[in-house]
């Protein structure tokens, strides 16, 4: 790649802002602009620009193109340390300045397993939506609760035993679960079966073989033989998929029952996988008037269609 030739700033020249230094971080981070595109959800070329923008305004390169991405020059390396220094305390100030939002309105970010958004927040987030026109929800799936103190999202439905200690919010309620299977399947069973026969016996859907951070996961490594698995999937919902092919049976929480009529449960509640369900929000944002309102309305109807689900 073609050398550039920085000239020193002009006197007067525009001061730097963090848009400016977060475009920088997220290549540092990412190691590259694809990568940093993605983090910040822009186009590659915008990111490009950005960077030259920034290199020109500075007089200085800040990253090197090389085979393996790019990699911060001496001045960008200061650059970027100095940046993330003041990351923390900008994201603070955000935090708490829409803490103090007391308009319905605006944009709320939620983010939850795919699971709980198929089968028990579409009616209560559907209701939400219509009662409050002004607020533009965004609901992201993962697996994993992202950071909340980085503004990631605002609001976090999860289904765990354990939640960071830095948040608050409520526990809606608990999830059952229990062993099913497709119903009329001659190769599975087809009546309540104790649960030390069906791991005996019952071809099983499994999880990562070596993944041990989700309940779920820890329970099948201990409680079920790896010859008795005949597939292994990563999620609950792609477990459930493939249930409902009669390839084998699966623990799955008991408020997908109610949505599923191929599927029939084939064992008790399990009570060592009984989890709590949880609507998370940071402590900066609970008096935001958007994250209040949609705690109340959309955990209450959450609250109640998990209660129905026993």
């Amino acid at each position: 790649m073609p050398r550039r030739t920085f000239l020193p700033p002009a006197a007067g020249a525009d001061a730097l802002n963090w848009d400016d230094l977060r475009y920088a971080l997220a290549i540092a981070e990412q190691g590259s602009l694809a990568g940093a595109a993605r983090a910040l959800g822009v186009r590659h070329s915008t990111v490009l620009r950005r960077l030259d923008a920034l290199e020109a305004r500075l007089g200085a390169r800040l990253f090197e193109r090389q085979r393996s991405g790019y990699a911060p020059t001496e001045a960008g390396e200061l650059l970027v340390e100095h940046a993330g220094r003041l990351r923390p305390a900008l994201q603070e100030m955000q935090r708490r300045i829409l803490g103090r939002d007391l308009q319905l309105s605006g944009t709320l970010r939620l983010n939850v397993a795919h699971i709980t958004t198929l089968y028990l927040l579409p009616r209560p987030l559907a209701d939400f939506v219509r009662a409050h026109p002004g607020i533009g929800v965004e609901v992201d799936e993962a697996s994993q609760l992202v950071d909340l103190s980085r503004r990631d999202a605002d609001v976090a439905l999860r289904l765990s035993a354990e939640v960071p200690q830095h948040l608050v919010g409520r526990e809606l309620g608990r999830a059952r679960f229990r062993v099913y299977a497709r119903r009329g399947e001659r190769t599975l069973p087809q009546r309540r079966t104790p649960l030390d026969k069906l791991i005996a016996q019952a071809p099983w859907i499994g999880y990562e073989r070596d993944r041990r951070a989700r309940f779920f996961d820890r329970w099948m490594h201990e409680q079920v033989p790896s010859e008795r698995v005949v597939l292994r999937v990563d999620l609950l919902h792609s477990a459930l998929a493939m249930v409902r092919t009669g390839l084998g049976v699966a623990v799955l929480p008991s408020f997908v029952e109610p949505h599923e009529p191929l599927l029939m449960p084939v064992s008790d509640d399990i009570p060592a996988l009984e989890t709590p369900l949880w609507l998370l929000t940071h402590p900066d944002l609970r008096a935001t008037a958007r994250v209040t309102a949609f705690m109340q309305q959309v955990g209450h109807g959450i609250a109640q269609a998990l209660a129905q689900a026993r």
